[in-house]
C-alpha cells in the first residue's frame, strides 16, 4: 500500500507538475514576444534550490515540485508603477489578453499533442462505440429492467437523440444518476417508450444502467477432439442461441456452458446465412489452472479495435475527441450546479494522484490519456471567470474594455478576495470528498 501511494504521488507530481510548468511557459513566452520583462521563472514553488539569471530573468528551480510560476515586472497593481513599456500592466490590453490566455492555451495544445501522438501509434477504443444502441444483456434488478428493457431491443431514440450510438448513450447514464432518461425501443417491429433511472453506484456515485453492448458469440478457433469439432463447429460460426434462447452477448454463453455441468446442450449456430442446431456435451476441462465446463472452442474478442492511425487521422480524432470532452466538461458543470449530479463525482488532488498511479500501472497508452484529459480540463479551469484564475484576468480586462477605462484598485482587491475565498473552500470541499471516498469507497 505505501509503495502505492509513493507511485501515485510521484506519477502525479509528474504530471500535473509538467502541466503547470508548460501553462507558466506559455505566459512567459508570450510575454517575451511582446518584451515584457520577466523578472522569475521558476520551475516549482518555494524557496529558490539553483539556477541561472540571463537578462532580467532569474531561471530557477524552487524547492516544491508541483508546477511554476512566472514574475513578471509590473504585474502587481498595488505597487508603483513606472509606465516603463516593459511593465505587463503598461501594456496595451490586447497584448495582456494574450498574454494570459497563453496559458490554457498550451494546456490545450498539450492535450491534443498527446493525443494525437498516442493515436498515431496505438488507437483503441471499444468495438461498439460507433455502432447503434443494441442491448446484449440486462442484469436482474437493474434499472434497465426495471424500465422493461430486454436482450435483443434497439433503442432508436435517447434523451432526445435519435438512432443514437453507444457513445452517445454511455455518457449520458454515467451523469444522469437519479434522473428519469426518456428513451424508445424496437422490439419485434414495435416502438416501446418508456424511462430509465439510472442508479447512482460507486464512490464517485456516477450513473449505471445495468445493460450490456450485442456482442455476437463468433468462433474464432476450434480444437480438434473436443466436443465442439466432434459436432461439426468451425471458426467464423456464429453461436446466436442456448437451449432454444436467443444469446446477444457472448460472455453469456460461457456461463451458461459453464453453469451446464455437463449436461447435453443445445446451441443455435449461423453460418454463411443459414441458421441449424447442434448438440454438445462439455467436457470438465483444465484451463489456464482453473478446472471448467467447456466445448473447446475459442471466441472471438471484439471488444476492442486497436490500430495505427496516420498522422493527420489522428490529429483529427485527437481534435474530435478533445472537443467531445470539452462539451462534456459544460454539460458535467451544469449538471452540478443544477445538483442533477453528485458532487462526489468531483475529484481533488488525492483523486487525480490515485486516477494517475492506476492508469500508470495499466501502460503508457492509459496513463497519456489521463495526461491528455487532465491537461483539457486545467485549461477549461484556468479559463473560468473566477478570480486570481486567468478567465477571471480576462473577465476583467473584457470590462475595463467595455468601460474603455481601468477599474479602481479596490474594486479588482475585492474580486482578488472573493476568488481566493472561493478557491480554498472548493479546494477544502475536493480534498474532503477524496478523503471520504478513500475511506469509504462504496
Amino acid at each position: 500500500m505505501i509503495s502505492s501511494f509513493l507511485t501515485d504521488a510521484i506519477v502525479v507530481t509528474v504530471v500535473l507538475g509538467g502541466m503547470v510548468f508548460l501553462h507558466e511557459l506559455g505566459h512567459f513566452l508570450a510575454a517575451k514576444s511582446f518584451r515584457v520583462r520577466v523578472l522569475t521563472f521558476s520551475l516549482g514553488f518555494g524557496t529558490r534550490l539553483f539556477g541561472f539569471k540571463r537578462g532580467d530573468t532569474d531561471y530557477r528551480v524552487s524547492v516544491l515540485p508541483l508546477g511554476g510560476y512566472v514574475k513578471m515586472a509590473g504585474d502587481d497593481p498595488t505597487a508603483v508603477l513606472t509606465g516603463d513599456p516593459g511593465e505587463f500592466l503598461s501594456c496595451p490590453r490586447w497584448k495582456r489578453f494574450v498574454i494570459i490566455l497563453m496559458g490554457p492555451t498550451m494546456n490545450f495544445v498539450l492535450a491534443i499533442v498527446v493525443l494525437a501522438g498516442l493515436y498515431r501509434y496505438h488507437y483503441q477504443k471499444p468495438a461498439y462505440e460507433d455502432q447503434p444502441v443494441k442491448i446484449g444483456a440486462v442484469d436482474p434488478q437493474s434499472p434497465a429492467a426495471a424500465a422493461g428493457i430486454q436482450a435483443g431491443d434497439v433503442i432508436v431514440r435517447f434523451d432526445g437523440v435519435q438512432d443514437p450510438k453507444w457513445q452517445d448513450v454511455k455518457f449520458n447514464v454515467i451523469t444522469g444518476a437519479g434522473h428519469p432518461i426518456p428513451l424508445t425501443v424496437l422490439r419485434d417491429g414495435k416502438l416501446i417508450r418508456t424511462d430509465m433511472t439510472p442508479h447512482a453506484e460507486g464512490p464517485n456515485r456516477t450513473g449505471e444502467a445495468g445493460w450490456y453492448p450485442y456482442v455476437p458469440g463468433i468462433i474464432e478457433e476450434v480444437n480438434p477432439g473436443e466436443p465442439a469439432s466432434q459436432a461439426g463447429l468451425k471458426p467464423g460460426d456464429m453461436i446466436t442461441g442456448i437451449d432454444g434462447k436467443r444469446i446477444y452477448f457472448w460472455p453469456l454463453i460461457v456461463q451458461k456452458l459453464r453453469d451446464s455441468k455437463g449436461e447435453e446442450t443445445q446451441l443455435t449456430i449461423v453460418r454463411d446465412g443459414k441458421e441449424f442446431q447442434v448438440h454438445v456435451k462439455p467436457l470438465y476441462t483444465d484451463v489456464m489452472g482453473l478446472k471448467t465446463w467447456r466445448i473447446g472452442v475459442t471466441i472471438q474478442n471484439n471488444e476492442f479495435v486497436v490500430r495505427k492511425l496516420p498522422l493527420g487521422l489522428a490529429t483529427e480524432y485527437a481534435l474530435r475527441d478533445n472537443y467531445q470532452n470539452f462539451i462534456q466538461t459544460f454539460d458535467v458543470l451544469g449538471k452540478l450546479v443544477t445538483r442533477r449530479m453528485s458532487a462526489r463525482s468531483l475529484a481533488g488532488p488525492i483523486g487525480i494522484a490515485q486516477i494517475s498511479g492506476e492508469a500508470y500501472r495499466r501502460g503508457i497508452a492509459d496513463l497519456l490519456m489521463i495526461v491528455s484529459f487532465i491537461s483539457l480540463q486545467l485549461g477549461i479551469l484556468n479559463l473560468l471567470p473566477i478570480p486570481i484564475l486567468d478567465g477571471g484576468q480576462i473577465f476583467l480586462l473584457g470590462v475595463e474594455s467595455f468601460l474603455r477605462r481601468d477599474l479602481s484598485l479596490e474594486i479588482k482587491e475585492r474580486f482578488a478576495q472573493v476568488g481566493i475565498v472561493f478557491l480554498l473552500l472548493i479546494f477544502v470541499f475536493v480534498m474532503y470528498n477524496d478523503i471520504v471516498k478513500t475511506i469509504r469507497p462504496s
